[in-house]
């Protein structure tokens, strides 16, 4: 086996291959490309009502409504930001404004709501979501969502928005 000679070349070939990949791209892992925003699924603007106001709870409670919302790309958790929840409960019909509530995301992206036990609607047990850019900033685009639990029995449902800015 011969060892290869330090040539002038064989340096500048090195050198190149440094320029291409970076200097970090021979000690750290490729990164990934970013987070993929979360795109709006089909029946989750269904009996949205603008504008629900911010409360503390939806009705009696017993069922909790849970997420994050975070930014494309970095996944960095965004603050303060509104969203509503609303479904067919044991206490209302998900048309009715009293079935509708806001909430705010906390300092690391988090939200909860308690809301009565969601039944299902249209035989199906789903609650509906939604970050409306109309309400905040604006430098998000709006998404809706309408998850469908597994089993109508469940007492949680958990979701993660991740926003595109505008």
């Amino acid at each position: 086996m011969s060892t290869p000679r330090l040539t002038r070349r064989y340096v500048l070939a090195g050198g190149g291959a440094v320029v291409a990949t970076g200097a970090s791209g021979l000690v750290v892992p490729a990164r990934a490309q970013g987070l993929a925003p979360t795109p709006t699924m089909p029946g989750g603007a269904n009996n949205y009502y603008p504008g629900a106001p911010i409360v503390e709870r939806i009705g009696r409670g017993g069922f909790l409504m849970t997420g994050s919302v975070r930014r494309a790309g970095d996944g960095a958790p965004l603050a303060g930001r509104r969203i509503q929840m609303w479904a067919h409960t044991t206490e209302g019909h998900e048309r009715e404004p009293e079935s509708h509530g806001a909430t705010l995301t906390d300092a690391n992206g988090a939200f909860h709501m308690d809301m009565p036990q969601i039944v299902p609607a249209f035989g199906q047990p789903h609650g509906h979501l939604a970050y409306d850019a109309e309400f905040d900033d604006a430098s998000f685009e709006t998404v809706f969502l309408r998850p469908i639990m597994a089993s109508s029995s469940d007492t949680t449902l958990h979701v993660e928005f991740v926003l595109k800015q505008v």
